[in-house]
C-alpha cells in the first residue's frame, strides 16, 4: 500500500516538460505516411483473377488463337497450296486427313484453322476499329451540345436500315475483300458504343468539378479524356468483348447467304456455308467450325462480363 501511493506522488510531481515533447516536422516522412499503393489496372487484374472461370476462359481463347498457328505448322498440308482432288472427296478424319476433306477433296484440317485466324483477326480489327471511332463519337455527342442533334439524325438514319442492307449493297456494288469488310463492319458497329458512352457522358458532363475544370478554362478535350474517360473504362470493356463474338457471329451469316469475305478469303462462316448441304451425310463439315465459333463466342462473352466489373471502380476497395 505504502509503494502506491509513493509511486502516486513521484507521478504528480512529473514536469510537463517530461510528459510531452515536440516532433519535429519531416516532408519525407509526411509523404510516406499518407501515400496509397492503390494502383487502378492492378486492382482490376486482382478482382479479375478471383473469378477462376474468367480465367481459365481466358486462358482457353489465348491457346486457341496460338494453336491455330501451330495446327498449320504441324499440319501435312498447306493452305495455299491445297489442289481440289475429287477422288479423295468426303474423306472422314483419319490419320491422313485430321479433320477430314470438304467436297472438293482438299484437306479439312488446314482449312479449318486458316479460317480461325482470319475469323479471329476480322473481329480483332473491327472491336478495336468500332471502338476508337464510337468512343470519339460518342464523347464529342454528348458533351458538345451543339452537335448533339446532328449525331442524333445521323444515328437514327444509320439505325433504322438493317445492317444487312447495307452489308448487302457494299458486297454487290464495292467487292467482297477482308478490307472491305472490316472497313464496313466499322462503319456501321460503332453506334452502339457511342450510344452507352454519350449516355455515360451526360451524366458526367455537368458534375462539379468539370464545372470548375471549364471555369477555368481546361480544354475540352482534356476534360473527357481526364475526367471523364476513366469512369467509361468498364462500360468500354464490356462493349469491346461482346463485339468480337458479334462480328464474328454477323460475318458467319453473311458468309451463308454468300455476302461475306469472298471465296478466296476463307472464314468460319464460309465453311459453315460450304457444309449446310453435306452436313446430314458428313457432319464433321459443320462440327468443327461450329465447335470453334461457339467456344470464341462464349469465352469473350462470359470473360467481356467478368473483366468489366472487375474495371469497375465502384467494385475496387
Amino acid at each position: 500500500m505504502d509503494a502506491e501511493k509513493t509511486k502516486a506522488v513521484n507521478e504528480e510531481n512529473i514536469n510537463e516538460d517530461e510528459l510531452f515533447r515536440f516532433v519535429e516536422y519531416s516532408p519525407e516522412s509526411a509523404e510516406i505516411t499518407g501515400y496509397s499503393d492503390y494502383s487502378y489496372w492492378k486492382s482490376v487484374f486482382q478482382n479479375f483473377i478471383k473469378k477462376k472461370s474468367a480465367v481459365i476462359l481466358s486462358i482457353v481463347f489465348i491457346a486457341l488463337v496460338i494453336f491455330s498457328f501451330v495446327a498449320l505448322a504441324i499440319g501435312k498440308f498447306d493452305y495455299k497450296t491445297l489442289q481440289p482432288n475429287t477422288n479423295m472427296a468426303f474423306q472422314k478424319p483419319d490419320s491422313e486427313y485430321w479433320f477430314g476433306t470438304d467436297n472438293l477433296g482438299c484437306d479439312y484440317w488446314c482449312q479449318v484453322w486458316y479460317a480461325t485466324q482470319t475469323s479471329i483477326k476480322l473481329s480483332l480489327i473491327v472491336a478495336l476499329g468500332e471502338g476508337i471511332l464510337g468512343v470519339a463519337i460518342g464523347c464529342l455527342w454528348g458533351y458538345v451540345r451543339s452537335l448533339d442533334r446532328f449525331i442524333t439524325e445521323v444515328y437514327n438514319i444509320i439505325q433504322s436500315i438493317p445492317t444487312i442492307l447495307y452489308m448487302t449493297l457494299i458486297a454487290l456494288m464495292v467487292g467482297q475483300s477482308f478490307k472491305i469488310m472490316c472497313i464496313s463492319l466499322i462503319l456501321f458497329n460503332w453506334l452502339v458504343m457511342a450510344r452507352n458512352v454519350r449516355n455515360l457522358v451526360l451524366i458526367y458532363r455537368d458534375r462539379e468539378y468539370n464545372l470548375a475544370s471549364r471555369t477555368l478554362g481546361t480544354p475540352v478535350w482534356r476534360i473527357l479524356t481526364t475526367n471523364i474517360l476513366p469512369y467509361l473504362i468498364s462500360v468500354i470493356i464490356l462493349r469491346l468483348a461482346l463485339s468480337i463474338p458479334g462480328t464474328i457471329s454477323l460475318e458467319s451469316t453473311l458468309s451463308y447467304l454468300g455476302l461475306g469475305l469472298g471465296v478466296s478469303t476463307p472464314s468460319l462462316g464460309l465453311l459453315i456455308r460450304n457444309a449446310r448441304m453435306f452436313f446430314l451425310d458428313f457432319p464433321y463439315l459443320l462440327l468443327f467450325p461450329a465447335v470453334i465459333v461457339s467456344v470464341v463466342t462464349i469465352t469473350f462473352y462470359l470473360v467481356g462480363n467478368a473483366f468489366s466489373d472487375a474495371s469497375d471502380p465502384k467494385n475496387h476497395v
